[in-house]
């Protein structure tokens, strides 16, 4: 069954000329105004459409066209749209490209350009659902909220399930920014315990002379200040289970607390002399090297060992290749429709960037630049200057002979096309490629066409 491709055109004679055109190859859906190309293209679900600006009721105005543009990309975020514009009506076809459109031509159409264009359309669109089906599927085998169909993720989720089964504490490590709450969290939540509180403490965000009231909590005037009796985060996670982020931070006088609690599962209030029994499980963190802090006695071996009964190592972002493209289209989607903004995606050149950037933020960092892109970017596609990352078109002498060759002809396209005004043919001509071969080296390197 040949693809739907549907004609907007008030001409019925420019209509009929596409349709004997392109009939061969796809299922042609005609229509002559607005309200019948969203009535064709809500029964019929075409991947592209073919879009003349000037429509009934004011043909000579490119406003009903422009709205047509939009409503259609509401309907379906990923549908390709291409505005056929006349020669005088660059402008329009400039506001079509900003609001949405995939591409435009000038009338006259040349056929084969039209056929070209609409073969790659076709593409695009396919390899854009099949991804999204193929999202929707990550997204329903997601962990507890978390993304990742590499290895070493896959062996994190393993020891998470393992884990959760008992009461045994924990210690996470990795770099920040890594998901170490999310994977306590996520430990929590396939718990028995899940009905309990998660109660988490950053104990690094906490001054050194409160940090033990924070945890065991406190009797009233126990210290000035004190004017009523208080519940620590250990008592208030009683049934559920205790997050203790930077670990490392804890001072050796609340570490022999810390260790007294973990060994009798009882706690004593500052300031009180009656011992609480609490029924807590203890998930630790940490990005520091706890080894050394031991050696340099400022962390207790006795605590570590019994923090440490399992631990669960998360691997930093840069180690997870087949995922970063992954979560960066996720927090894309999730970002994007939090402010209302549809059919937002990478281009090439900010695909590239985010796979070679070193990521020493990890999954927080790529989460922050995303968000920021989604926020500040103009156009429908983000580029690596939206991601406030470098270009991965750069020359540098440690790439690749790959990378260099594929720099040079970048550079060579990009000045033969500006010396051209963005005009396919004469630059084609000049490189000495046909069209077509010409349309594919612009994919493949990451090209956008210019108006």
């Amino acid at each position: 069954m040949n693809p739907k491709l549907l004609i907007v055109d008030d001409d019925e004679e420019i209509r009929t000329q596409m349709k004997w055109a392109l009939a061969r190859d796809y299922e042609i859906l005609l229509a002559e105004d607005r309200p019948g190309a969203l009535e064709q293209f809500n029964a019929e679900k075409p991947s592209v459409v073919l879009l003349d600006l000037g429509l009934p009721p004011r043909p000579a105005t490119p406003e009903e066209g422009l709205l047509a543009l939009s409503e259609l990309i509401a309907l379906d975020g990923l549908v390709k749209i291409v505005v056929i514009s006349g020669q005088g009506e660059k402008e329009n076809a400039l506001k079509a490209i900003g609001a949405g459109a995939y591409d435009f031509l000038c009338k006259p159409v040349e056929v084969e350009e039209l056929k070209f264009l609409l073969r790659r359309c076709f593409h695009v669109a396919n390899l854009e659902r099949e991804y999204r089906q193929m999202q929707h599927l990550l997204y329903e085998d997601a962990f507890e909220s978390m993304l990742g169909s590499s290895p070493r993720m896959q062996a994190v989720f393993d020891s998470i399930r393992k884990v959760a089964t008992t009461d045994a504490p924990v210690l996470i490590l990795g770099e920040s920014g890594t998901g170490k709450e999310m994977a306590a969290l996520a430990i929590h939540r396939k718990s028995s315990r899940k009905e309990g509180q998660f109660v988490a403490i950053n104990c690094s965000a906490i001054p050194e002379s409160l940090l033990e009231s924070e945890l065991f909590g406190h009797e009233k005037g126990a210290f000035t200040g004190a004017h009523a009796q208080r519940k620590g985060r250990i008592e208030t996670a009683s049934g559920g289970t205790l997050f203790l982020d930077e670990i490392g931070e804890i001072p050796l006088p609340v570490q022999v607390k810390l260790l007294r609690f973990l060994q009798e599962k009882r706690i004593e209030r500052v300031g009180g002399r009656q011992e609480i029994q609490i029924d807590t499980r203890v998930i630790a963190a940490t990005n520091a090297d706890l080894t050394k802090n031991m050696a340099a006695g400022s962390f207790r071996e006795d605590l570590f060992y019994r923090l440490a009964v399992v631990q669960i190592v998360l691997p930093p972002l840069r180690d997870r290749e087949a995922d970063i493209s992954l979560l960066a289209n996720s927090f894309l989607h999730r970002f994007a429709a939090s402010i209302g903004k549809t059919g937002l995606s990478f281009n090439l050149e900010a695909l590239r960037a985010i796979k070679r950037h070193p990521w020493p933020g990890n999954v927080r960092e790529l989460e922050n630049r995303v968000k920021r892109a989604v926020i500040m970017a103009e156009g429908k596609r983000l580029t690596a200057s939206d991601l406030e990352l470098e270009p991965a078109s750069g020359t540098s002498s440690t790439g690749t002979l790959k990378e260099a060759r594929e720099a040079l002809e970048r550079d060579m396209v990009q000045r033969t096309l500006r010396k051209h005004g963005g005009k396919i043919t004469p630059a084609a001509s000049e490189l000495g490629v046909s069209r077509p071969t010409l349309y594919e080296l612009m994919d493949k390197l990451g090209i956008v066409r210019e108006a």
